[in-house]
């Protein structure tokens, strides 16, 4: 698996651990990922100019990520 925080894209692998290998899923998916890393870092940076603790916006975001619901689990 590449090192997603470096800005590489992860493998994406199905429930059952296959790669994922439709190409227009995995692109949706690193577009998603690469939305997300530039909207999380405009945020610790925003955050860290007016003074706040990088170590807490950083344990925040880890929060909504570990808070995150998936609406389609059986």
């Amino acid at each position: 698996m590449a090192d997603s925080s470096a800005g590489e894209s992860p493998v994406w692998k199905t429930p059952e651990g296959e790669p994922v290998s439709c190409v227009e899923k995995i692109k949706v998916l690193n577009e998603n990922l690469a939305e997300l890393r530039a909207l999380a870092q405009d945020a610790l940076e925003d955050a860290v100019l007016m003074g706040c603790d990088e170590r807490q916006v950083r344990e925040v975001l880890a929060q909504i990520v570990g808070g995150l619901v998936n609406p389609y689990r059986r």
